[in-house]
């Protein structure tokens, strides 16, 4: 089967620092320039530019 991502809107902030991000699955790294998400309970997890830009596009607030 295929499936398709639904339509959520997340927080994200572009981090200018290195720094670890404490996952559900762990500690990630997350390098200068790298997407920190904030997900739809709260967790929060790094994203690589290329596939943030891939993935998201910016929404008007409601």
């Amino acid at each position: 089967m295929k499936y398709r991502k639904r339509p959520v809107v997340i927080e994200a902030y572009q981090t200018d620092k290195e720094m670890v991000i404490h996952t559900l699955e762990g500690d990630h790294h997350a390098s200068v320039g790298d997407y920190i998400i904030t997900g739809v309970h709260g967790e929060q997890y790094p994203c690589k530019p290329d596939i943030f830009a891939e993935t998201y596009e910016p929404v008007e607030d409601v």
